[in-house]
């Protein structure tokens, strides 16, 4: 064991991710009908296998009720055959997603006969730690496997079953698959274990990128105890600020869907600044209507005045309730909104309710978040809802790939010189100059 508890790799675990990387580099040379076809052998695969996974969700289900999981986790580890026919639309929705490999970003003349590209490649294999969301399995494998990359998935002990039959359902797919036998079904791979999870982080060389889907705890974990690059957010700390002129039922309704349409999601709204001079109408709508859709609200000393019951603390401002449950503050104006997000945001998603153009402009360039949005339910920031068919998860990093990530953010480029016995020394000493000529497509 390391100092930071993360043993070495077993023998076992050391054979299967050099299994997933040798089937993900092969991966990497199929052409896209390929890819495609094993995209739509999956998604067959798992429509073949909806009862057996359903049962075994269900089985995942009331193990976890019993042991007292927490209501935001029960509500992530639900797979029942609606939203299980959601993630396989998902994924001939990603089949029929644009090719994302071998697209050239650039194609120039260096010299005569000196020719650069720059082409997109697959990352490799992707190692991806999740809690609760045995969906998650569903939309990893297909983004992974559309953009030439394996996938070594470790899904939460609660959701064990359901992860099975679905990394079973998926293999199933790809081994039945007509397609190129480069399309291997060792590219994806499922860990149960614990110690496997930990020990995955030690996989530098074979593994390319470790994607957390969890609390914040996982993912900081995570973060501080591997040399992989990490991609993924600790926190989904969202916030909805109602501006002075606005229009008062539209921005209830925005409200009600940010907080309650799926609560435990990260994209979900945890605090609600309102500004003073639109506080009294707004929240004397809101709140009856945020009360009666089960909504229990903490404010500040302002809001509790216009009908808040709870008192919020200092600590409520940083909660990620992943619950219905929403701190309220009246803010003095729109500096003063964004002054709070700044402090106490997580770079997620942000949303701004307003009538005025100028104000809304001036948050959408201010806040420095992955999502800023005008208008619209914070519960938008999603990658199928964006179009990339499904997401391997969001990211609230500055650099890219930045907000839902799909098959965008699972790519990398390589570098394609193509000469004719050219050497530098002749362009050092003057005897070749270089055109620098871009080429076009």
């Amino acid at each position: 064991m390391t100092p930071q508890g993360v043993p070495e790799p077993s023998p076992e675990l050391l054979r299967l991710a050099t299994d997933v990387r040798r089937a993900a580099t092969a991966l990497g040379q199929t052409d896209d009908a390929q890819r495609q076809q094993a995209l739509e052998a999956m998604a067959a695969a798992l429509e073949r296998h909806t009862e057996s996974i359903v049962a075994a969700n269900q089985q995942d289900l009331e193990q976890a009720v019993a042991e007292g999981l927490a209501p935001a986790l029960v509500a992530r580890l639900k797979l029942d055959a609606g939203k299980l026919a959601g993630a396989i639309d998902g994924v001939r929705q990603v089949a029929a997603l644009p090719d994302p490999l071998g697209v050239r970003q650039l194609h120039r003349e260096l010299d005569v006969g000196l020719v650069l590209e720059r082409v997109s490649v697959p990352l490799g294999v992707l190692g991806v730690i999740f809690e609760a969301r045995p969906d998650a399995v569903i939309q990893i494998a297909s983004l992974a496997i559309r953009s030439g990359n394996g996938a070594i998935l470790k899904g939460g002990s609660e959701a064990n079953r359901t992860n099975r039959a679905v990394i079973e359902a998926l293999q199933e797919g790809l081994v039945g698959a007509q397609v190129d036998t480069t399309v291997s079904a060792d590219a994806l791979a499922l860990l149960t274990t614990r110690q496997e999870s930990l020990a995955l982080l030690r996989l530098d060389g074979l593994v390319d990128l470790i994607i957390p889907r969890g609390s914040n705890a996982l993912v900081r974990f995570i973060q501080d105890n591997t040399r992989i690059p990490v991609l993924g957010h600790a926190d989904g700390v969202c916030h909805l600020y109602v501006d002075a002129q606005v229009d008062v039922p539209q921005a209830v309704r925005i409200a009600i869907d940010c907080k309650t349409q799926y609560p435990a999601a990260c994209n979900a709204i945890e605090t609600l600044l309102v500004h003073q001079d639109s506080a009294q109408a707004f929240l004397a709508a809101a709140v009856p209507a945020l009360e009666a859709a089960g909504v229990r609200l903490r404010g500040d000393a302002r809001s509790q005045a216009l009908g808040v019951a709870e008192a919020a603390t200092a600590e409520d401002w940083d909660q990620e309730y992943l619950d219905l449950i929403l701190s309220v503050r009246v803010v003095s104006d729109l500096e003063e909104a964004l002054e709070h997000i700044r402090r106490h945001g997580s770079r997620h998603t942000e949303a701004i309710a307003t009538r005025d153009v100028a104000t809304a402009e001036r948050f959408l360039r201010a806040v420095d978040s992955a999502g800023v949005y005008h208008n619209c339910s914070t519960r938008f920031a999603d990658g199928f809802r964006y179009g990339f068919g499904a997401e391997v998860g969001i990211s609230t990093q500055t650099l890219p790939p930045r907000g839902p990530v799909g098959l965008e953010g699972l790519v990398t480029y390589r570098y394609r010189l193509r000469g004719d016995g050219h050497v530098a020394a002749d362009f050092a000493e003057g005897r070749r100059r270089f055109s620098h000529r871009d080429l076009g497509a």
